[in-house]
């Protein structure tokens, strides 16, 4: 409900900029011709917005299982901290935008070089969520595991892997709001598909209002998909507690 209150707060903001600058159509369209225009354009938008989407979801799920799998192996093998973590420190030095060409120049024009651009982005915050939760593990509980004679595979699945999904959740967050970049990036430099080619399409031919029909369309889209993975993470993850939930407002003045 009060999303739907801000929602309707920046649609009149946005009308009363309009009107106060009597700003042409063509640079800045009102909310109600925007509307007219995606519901005009509704099977056309649809049908980007599946493509975007799937290469959203291609590219989080594929980046996660890599992010993880990297940080397992970080956590196992000394080896791999030494020659590994300086480079994916110095992968974050360069701007991955500027990769895009070449995945599209290597992978062609279809879903494969935008789900490799959305991997990208994505790869790095699971990997260094992951491997920070696995390495933060609770002293004692590794006193007690070898202790009791465990092996080193048993307590990285067995201790370390669960301690570290609290914050590997975080990780996947962050993950699932900045997937669409990928994927909008990878169409934008070379797409025959996707609201990133409609809204380049949109611009050449000036049609501003289609423009934010793609744009509107992409942001339920992210949103969506942000909110659906948070809410299977807090499924996955429900031992962890939440002290700033609806419930526990009481108790956040002196959260600090």
């Amino acid at each position: 409900m009060r999303g739907c209150i801000t929602l309707l707060g920046l649609l009149l903001a946005w009308q009363a900029l309009v009107w106060s600058t009597g700003v042409p159509p063509y640079l800045l369209p009102a909310p109600g011709q925007v509307a007219i225009t995606a519901w005009e354009a509704a099977p056309r938008l649809l049908a980007h917005g599946l493509v975007t989407a799937t290469e959203i979801v291609l590219g989080f799920l594929l980046g996660g299982v890599l992010g993880l799998a990297t940080a397992l192996l970080l956590a196992r093998f000394r080896l791999a901290r030494r020659w590994l973590l300086p480079l994916l420190v110095l992968s974050q030095a360069l701007p991955v935008f500027a990769l895009a060409p070449l995945l599209v120049l290597w992978l062609g024009y279809g879903l494969a070089s935008k789900v490799a651009m959305a991997v990208l982005i994505i790869f790095f915050p699971v990997t260094a969520a992951g491997y920070d939760g696995l390495r933060r593990t609770e002293p004692g509980w590794l006193d007690l595991a070898h202790t009791l004679g465990a092996s080193r595979w048993t307590i990285l699945w067995q201790l370390r892997l669960p301690a570290a999904l609290p914050a590997l959740a975080s990780g996947l967050r962050i993950a699932a709001a900045v997937a669409p970049i990928g994927a909008v990036v990878g169409e934008w430099v070379g797409a025959s598909r996707g609201l990133g080619f409609l809204m380049l399409q949109a611009n050449g031919r000036m049609q501003v209002d289609l423009m934010f029909a793609a744009l509107a369309l992409l942001s339920l889209i992210a949103l969506g998909f942000y909110f659906g993975v948070d809410r299977l993470l807090r499924r996955l993850v429900y031992w962890q507690p939440e002290t700033l939930t609806s419930g526990g407002d009481r108790h956040d003045d002196n959260a600090f």
